[in-house]
C-alpha cells in the first residue's frame, strides 16, 4: 500500500532551479515513489543566517512504498548526490530535502521527527506545501497562516510557474 508523504525542497547555491528538477526527477524516479503534485517556485529571503543569497523552494506530495525512515534516507541520499555540504546550520545550501509529513505517522526519534516539528513556523514551507496538499489528507491545517501579509513579512515571492516540460 502506498502511503502519502509531503517533502519540501530549497536552494540558494549554484543553479537553483536546475538543481531542483533534478532533485524532483531524482526523487521520481526512486523505486517505489511515485511523485503526485509539485508546486511552484518561490524565492525567499534567508531565514536564521541571513547573510546568504535568497532560497528558491518547492514541495511535492508523493505517494509511497518506503517506510519514513527510508524515504527519510533517500531525500539524503539525493542531497548528496547534488552536493550538498553541511557547515553552517540553516546556511547556504546547493539544496535541502526535507520530509515534512507522513501520512498516519507521528514519531520523534533521534533521526527524524514527524510531522516535522518547525513547518507551521515557516512561511516558505507552508506556501508550496499549500500548492501540493492533497484532499485525501484533509483541509490543509495551516490555511490561517499563509497569508498576504506573512508572505510579505517573510519574503516570499512567486518566481515561476512549474513546468513539467521544462529541462
Amino acid at each position: 500500500m502506498r502511503q502519502v508523504a509531503y517533502a519540501a525542497l530549497g536552494a540558494n547555491l549554484g543553479d537553483r532551479e536546475a538543481t531542483l528538477r533534478e532533485a524532483i526527477r531524482r526523487l521520481g524516479n526512486s523505486d517505489g515513489t511515485e511523485l503526485v503534485r509539485v508546486s511552484d517556485f518561490y524565492e525567499t529571503d534567508p531565514v536564521g543566517y541571513t547573510d546568504q543569497p535568497a532560497f528558491l523552494n518547492m514541495a511535492v506530495s508523493l505517494r509511497t512504498k518506503l517506510s519514513p525512515l527510508q524515504l527519510l534516507h533517500r531525500l539524503l541520499e539525493i542531497e548528496n548526490e547534488l552536493g550538498r555540504v553541511r557547515t553552517i546550520r540553516w546556511g547556504p545550501r546547493a539544496v535541502d530535502l526535507d520530509l515534512l509529513r507522513y501520512e498516519g505517522v507521528e514519531m520523534d526519534s533521534g533521526e527524524l521527527t514527524l510531522p516535522h516539528p518547525r513547518m507551521h513556523e515557516r512561511s516558505f514551507v507552508l506556501v508550496p506545501l499549500q500548492d501540493v496538499w492533497l484532499p485525501e489528507s484533509g483541509a490543509f491545517p495551516w490555511e490561517a497562516l499563509v497569508t498576504d501579509e506573512a508572505r510579505r513579512k517573510d519574503g516570499i515571492r512567486s518566481w515561476k510557474l512549474w513546468d513539467t516540460e521544462a529541462p
